[in-house]
């Protein structure tokens, strides 16, 4: 169901986001040790800026997920609850006809 409050509400799905920065960690580490052996030095740098980029997003996603069910909830989580009362639309006055 849509409320309106996707943005406020929004939840990241840090599991999934955590195996894919393990793969790309795991390739990012096997691209700089392939390109350094084979005299690739360029492409070397490539992959090993590519790497530390890898490393500092999968410990935010480590700390993130460490931090509890705030961030990373369970399926024992209810979803949060919509803010009632604020950024409601103003209601339009009735289409009537027009005076001069």
């Amino acid at each position: 169901m849509r409320t309106g409050s996707e943005p406020v509400t929004a939840r990241s799905a840090l599991r999934l986001r955590f195996w894919l920065s393990v793969w790309g960690f795991l390739w990012s580490a096997a691209g700089t040790a392939a390109f350094s052996l084979t005299g690739h030095p360029g492409w070397a740098a490539a992959f090993g800026a590519l790497l530390v980029i890898v490393a500092i997003d999968l410990s935010m996603i480590v700390h993130h997920l460490h931090q509890g069910p705030h961030y990373q909830p369970g399926r024992d989580v209810p979803p949060y609850e919509p803010v009632h009362g604020q950024n409601r639309p103003r209601p339009r006055p009735p289409a009537g006809p027009h005076r001069a």
